[in-house]
């Protein structure tokens, strides 16, 4: 599967699309309402099958819900039928149920093999109004959906989902790495190299805190308290697709450069009780779903070690486990074989090694010294 995704141009049309967005949160919202009637007199899960002839059957009736077509109803049925099973599967992990949406805040609706035809000029028929987008590279392989979303400053997308497959691999380097995470260098590979985060929150702090005070200054609900609210969603946006773009060209290079590379399995929520801030500027979940989709499509390999592999506190050269190393200790004498050890460039090793040693890339692990007998 490939997604490609293309802007709408501002037209007065596109409120059409809006409309619909919004039905679709209004159908979503009855539909979750729905879910929570039957389990709470009957104690099950509803079927899904039964609930798109009973959305089928209301639809008819109300107006309002005739904006959406009926595959993307059906869309909003599955997604929904969906969610429920992953909460069931992974209640006791803390996922939480689907619940109500505020209907402006509702982003997309989808639509699968009817409702939608792409037209020359750059030009796509939704429904029975033509909308013009911006077409920066052709699509390739057979469509599979297409998705209208709109982000939190209105803007309108479309995202169309392929089948292409790209077969042409990246080039095969035979190199294997281990990568530390760390809160003041991004990545720390097990070769000395080292990757540091531009860190985009603090770069656009200053223009935040102006944006936030301005919108605190203006009477909520008026024009200019949404101007305002507008300027602040603009900078967010602004913030996160300056990362994401640096997240996909980093992706890219580590790719071309290895082909495994090995990661820690890392307990980013608790990371991010701690530190707070420092750990969402650094968004190092987001970077590995980025990275695995790159890897995939390059046919390079990640892999994850154990989250609770002692990786800083275990000695690469002679393998002493140092229990009172600290968070603060970023350099540590080995008391076994007295190695001066930077904790980042050992960890990335460790993690190498572990990793390899898992995947039966050739002995790997650490030689033991001789036992006399």
């Amino acid at each position: 599967m490939k997604t490609y995704k293309f802007k709408l141009y501002k037209s007065k049309k596109n409120r059409y699309l809006n409309w619909q967005i919004n039905a679709s949160g209004s159908i979503y919202n009855h539909c979750i309402a729905l879910h929570k009637r039957y389990y709470k007199i009957f104690g099950k899960h509803l079927n899904m099958y039964r609930l798109m002839k009973h959305i089928a059957k209301l639809r008819r009736r109300i107006k309002y819900w005739q904006q959406v077509g009926s595959q993307a109803v059906q869309d909003i049925c599955q997604r929904i039928d969906k969610a429920y099973k992953l909460f069931f599967k992974q209640c006791k992990s803390g996922t939480r149920p689907p619940n109500f949406k505020k209907t402006r805040k509702y982003k997309s609706f989808t639509l699968k093999q009817a409702g939608y035809r792409f037209l020359e000029d750059n030009k796509i028929r939704i429904g029975n109004k033509i909308y013009k987008f911006s077409k920066s590279r052709e699509i390739k392989g057979k469509i599979k959906t297409l998705t209208v979303k709109r982000n939190h400053l209105g803007e309108l997308f479309i995202l169309v989902v392929t089948g292409y497959k790209d077969e042409s691999f990246g080039v095969v380097t035979g190199k294997i790495a281990g990568f530390d995470f760390g809160l003041k260098t991004f990545l720390t590979a097990s070769d000395l190299t080292t990757i540091k985060s531009p860190l985009f929150f603090n770069e656009f702090r200053h223009l935040l805190k102006a944006a936030s005070r301005n919108l605190s200054k203006k009477k909520k609900g008026s024009n200019n308290w949404y101007k305002a609210k507008d300027n602040l969603n603009r900078v967010f946006e602004r913030i996160s697709n300056k990362r994401r773009d640096w997240f996909w060209k980093l992706a890219h290079k580590l790719t071309n450069d290895y082909d495994v590379l090995i990661f820690e399995d890392l307990n980013l929520r608790g990371m991010k009780k701690l530190w707070g801030r420092k750990v969402s500027d650094l968004s190092f979940s987001t970077f590995l779903e980025i990275l695995e989709t790159v890897a995939r499509n390059k046919g390079k390999t990640i892999h994850f070690i154990d989250r609770f592999y002692p990786s800083s506190k275990t000695c690469f050269d002679c393998g002493y486990h140092n229990k009172e190393l600290t968070l603060k200790d970023r350099v540590w004498d080995c008391p076994g074989c007295g190695s001066k050890l930077d904790r980042d460039l050992n960890a990335a090793k460790n993690i190498k090694r572990e990793g390899a040693s898992s995947l039966g890339l050739g002995d790997v692990r650490r030689s033991l010294g001789a036992i006399a007998a």
